[in-house]
């Protein structure tokens, strides 16, 4: 491998993990409108292992609004990122595949409650990535929660 294909390897891989960043940042912010700008056209994503729905950008950004609602503190960490560069048309790069590990701690919603996060899951991501000549764009997310944490019950509301 050249140099120059070195260098235009790391650009890409650069670019791909700030797409995965701004992915992250714009579900935690509640940014749909961003959200969507991430997907291809046809990007589709599916959250039914997290009991979501499987659908496109858009429809999934309106189901992602309406659930997330109930959470006034959203933070995905998305770590272990596994980049790989795939073929389209015969041009090395055009296409890319990550899987990652992501960690997310949410609170619910409330007046003046416990700072401490109300929900924690944990999981794989597995994102299709496509370059278009906006940049690189989503065309698929898969999410694959592996775990979850709900709120822990004190003493007084066993017995009730």
């Amino acid at each position: 491998m050249t140099q120059r294909a070195e260098l235009a390897t790391v650009v890409d891989r650069l670019a791909v993990d700030e797409l995965i960043t701004e992915y992250a940042g714009a579900v935690d912010d509640g940014d749909w409108t961003v959200y969507r700008r991430l997907f291809t056209a046809d990007g589709r994503a599916d959250y039914r292992s997290a009991g979501g729905i499987e659908g496109d950008a858009a429809q999934v950004a309106g189901w992602l609004a309406e659930s997330l609602a109930l959470f006034d503190m959203r933070q995905h960490l998305i770590v272990n990122r596994r980049v790989r560069f795939g073929l389209l048309d015969h041009d090395t790069g055009d296409t890319a595949r990550v899987r990652a590990d992501y960690l997310n701690p949410m609170r619910f919603t409330s007046d003046g409650g416990p700072a401490a996060p109300d929900l924690v899951c944990g999981g794989r991501y597995d994102f299709g990535l496509l370059r278009t000549r906006e940049g690189w764009r989503l065309s698929e997310v898969v999410v694959h929660e592996k775990w979850r944490r709900l709120p822990e019950r004190s003493p007084a509301d066993l017995r009730d």
